[in-house]
């Protein structure tokens, strides 16, 4: 692999690239300044939150409040909203001055844009979709876990010789911190050359989504393939636990439910309290987005099914069968709560 631009020698610090949208912390950077946090702390060092966008208001000061040592900001009307290589330009110029020992962004789909970009300019690796980041003491090396094969295997990667260690982080794998306001830090500007040419891509219109987010879900209902596209009856049941409805590949690509509501490999992990799985098989794709739960209650025709391997209470029965009774059972109890 070709030389990076700095090696081990020349760098130090933790660095966590913190997306926000409207005024407000995207969840998966508040996650990475908790873990970045960790990682700091076990190499003695500082963390850094890099904040690139225009009119930020507090966020600099929210940053530093959920751990961040330093805030560099980057203020500059072309870096709002996010395009791809006005950001590039902007965060590889702080990178080559700050010389990070380690880089990590969100696995999202402004993360994975710009982490590929810088990893190429910068000439190092880029561990990507991590589900664990950790410490190797002895080599105090960023060892980075990335499942592979629908999770037959965990690979852990690591990179000895060329910084920065760049990895990017699935939303979800990690707590939120809680912030205190009371915490001091050092918020330093950092200036913006860019120029027209800087932006070959201007954005005509925008579309903010306002839909669910299973990351910060109490409750989930979850279908599969046994749902047969018939949600009546779950979307019921969702509304009496104030739960959010997800489910598996199969019912996202089938049209089911939207894409931000797959839940597992290729969608979302998930830590709610309790996630009920009614027609789901159990294969490796979708468990890992539940294995976080408090209370796994799956329900399945098949006694074999894998997913009755990750549930805390299994039910073995046709879904459609025990829908109108659990229904009713909630129903009963929620009458009773608001009539005391």
């Amino acid at each position: 692999m070709t030389k990076s631009i700095y090696g081990p020698a020349d760098a130090n610090g933790v660095w966590v690239y913190l997306e926000h949208e409207q005024g407000r912390m995207e969840s998966v950077s508040l996650e990475l300044l908790q873990q970045g946090r960790a990682l700091a702390d076990a190499l003695q060092t500082t963390l850094t939150g890099v904040l690139t966008g225009y009119a930020l208001g507090d966020l600099p000061a929210q940053a530093v409040a959920c751990g961040a040592d330093r805030v560099l900001v980057a203020e500059h009307p072309m870096l709002q909203p996010y395009t791809t290589d006005p950001h590039t330009k902007v965060v590889e110029a702080m990178v080559r001055e700050g010389r990070p020992d380690i880089l990590l962004l969100g696995a999202t789909p402004d993360g994975r844009d710009l982490a590929g970009r810088l990893a190429v300019r910068l000439r190092t690796g880029l561990t990507a979709d991590c589900t664990g980041l950790a410490i190797d003491a002895e080599r105090r090396l960023l060892r980075g876990d990335v499942v592979g094969f629908g999770g037959g295997i965990v690979a852990t990667i690591l990179c000895p010789e060329h910084r920065p260690q760049m990895a990017t982080v699935r939303p979800g794998i990690f707590a939120q911190p809680e912030p205190n306001p009371g915490r001091s830090g050092e918020i330093r500007p950092f200036p913006v050359e860019l120029t027209p040419d800087d932006a070959p891509v201007r954005v005509l219109e925008r579309s903010v989504s306002d839909g669910v987010d299973l990351t910060r879900a109490p409750a989930i209902v979850a279908v599969g393939r046994g749902a047969h596209g018939d949600l009546a009856l779950i979307e019921q049941l969702a509304r009496l636990l104030d739960a959010e409805i997800g489910g598996t590949r199969v019912a996202a690509d089938a049209g089911w439910i939207g894409r931000d509501r797959q839940i597992g490999q290729t969608g979302v992990v998930t830590a709610p309290k309790v996630a009920l799985c009614f027609g789901i098989s159990g294969a490796i794709h979708f468990t890992v987005g539940i294995e976080k739960a408090e209370c796994v209650v799956a329900i399945n025709t098949d006694p074999e099914a894998a997913i009755f391997e990750h549930a805390d209470v299994c039910i073995v029965d046709d879904m459609f069968a025990v829908l109108p009774h659990l229904i009713e059972e909630l129903s009963r109890l929620r009458a009773e709560v608001g009539a005391s």
